[in-house]
């Protein structure tokens, strides 16, 4: 299936603000908005003219307001050092503390575009909502997905005057060109089967095709609901997490050392050789750790999923240890929220967030090659 290149949520969120703040400014210098009647009027306006913006995420091509009397400067010219950096600040932190016009104001206000009207800040707010709902129900029909992460954020929200810890159920994938993408940011008040079906549905609903590969920890729920709502789909027990459940049941001292003999299981260049080494461990160790011995046993086969793949990079689709280093570094920017006011700035903070580090991924070198990925499709046909 060929890829269909859609326009890019991050730089269309960056040209519509700068439209915005432009049409502002230009209130603010003439005193009166568009075709508006009022005493002290200063001046009027003349159409536009088009001025190109090169930014860090792309070039935008944007409509700048032509003035009669005393021409027009926008303010990313007169501040062109910091309006890039500061535009990404108004993106993203106009969503915490439940998207504050207030905060809006102080934001424009670092921009150089002084005294918002409520009207025009509610305005604003309201396009942004808008693009950041767009980007979390867009169709996935145009690109297929044939590899998946799934993981859950959590966070410190106050809901109905209690301070409860809930979920962003988040979901990425690599494309048909090998580049990764965030196709799904769903608030949850629990991991949970149920939960968790609903994500995948939503999914479905937007045209996603059923993939050829999941990769997540071994949540109960998580796993339930991906063989349900995907049947044929392998799912791979991610190998880190894996480790983890099993050294549960080893003595501290015996951790490190135990923990070497696990990881050569998961560095055979085979399957049939990474399962001797797996007996192998299972006998040398069954009188010593019986509890993390009988763990890895019940959950072998599936941490060794990703070996029916072999034309993809086993070091990436072994484990959810992506999808987790992102999680990581949304919560590292996040954190500095502490408690957030409602669900809404919560969900629409993260999703700001990922939608740059989709934007990153979009131009930088494929995550899987093109060529393995092309390999997969064909031999699931």
């Amino acid at each position: 299936m060929q890829c269909v290149t859609q326009p890019d949520p991050t730089l269309s969120m960056q040209e519509w603000l700068c439209t915005h703040l432009m049409g502002a400014e230009v209130d603010q210098q003439l005193g009166a908005e568009k075709s508006q009647r009022r005493d002290g009027r200063s001046g009027y306006r003349s159409g536009y003219r088009p001025r190109r913006l090169d930014t860090r995420m792309g070039t935008m091509y944007l409509m700048v307001p032509k003035v009669r009397q005393g021409g027009y400067i926008p303010f990313f010219v007169t501040e062109r050092k910091r309006s890039e950096a500061i535009l990404v600040q108004v993106v993203q932190e106009a969503f915490v503390q439940g998207v504050s016009t207030r905060k809006i104001e102080k934001l424009a206000h670092s921009l150089g575009i002084e005294n918002l009207s409520r009207s025009q800040v509610s305005k604003m707010t309201k396009g942004l909502n808008e693009q950041v709902e767009e980007f979390r129900n867009r169709s996935l029909a145009d690109a297929v997905y044939p590899v998946l992460w799934v993981d859950a954020l959590y966070e410190k929200v106050c809901v109905d005057g209690r301070i409860v810890s809930m979920a962003v159920l988040i979901v990425c994938g690599v494309d048909g060109n090998g580049h990764r993408n965030i196709i799904a940011v769903e608030p949850m008040a629990e991991e949970s089967r149920s939960s968790y079906g609903v994500l995948f549905q939503n999914l479905k609903d937007r045209g996603l095709s059923t993939p050829r590969l999941i990769i997540s920890d071994a949540h109960a729920g998580l796993v339930s609901a991906i063989r349900e709502s995907f049947p044929g789909t392998s799912w791979q027990r991610c190998k880190v997490h894996f480790m983890r459940n099993i050294l549960v049941y080893v003595p501290q001292k015996e951790k490190k050392a135990f923990a070497a003999v696990l990881k050569e299981i998961w560095l055979a260049p085979r399957a049939e050789l990474a399962r001797k080494r797996a007996y192998d461990v299972i006998d040398s160790y069954a009188k010593r750790f019986p509890k993390a011995v009988q763990c890895l046993e019940e959950g072998l086969a599936d941490s060794l999923a990703f070996y029916t793949f072999p034309m993809l990079d086993a070091r990436k689709i072994s484990s959810s240890n992506m999808i987790e280093r992102l999680n990581r570094e949304i919560r590292r920017r996040t954190s500095v929220v502490g408690i957030f006011p409602n669900e809404s700035s919560y969900v629409r903070l993260v999703t700001t967030y990922l939608m740059e580090y989709a934007e990153d991924w979009s131009v930088s070198r494929a995550y899987l090659s093109q060529e393995s990925i092309a390999a997969t499709l064909i031999a699931a046909a």
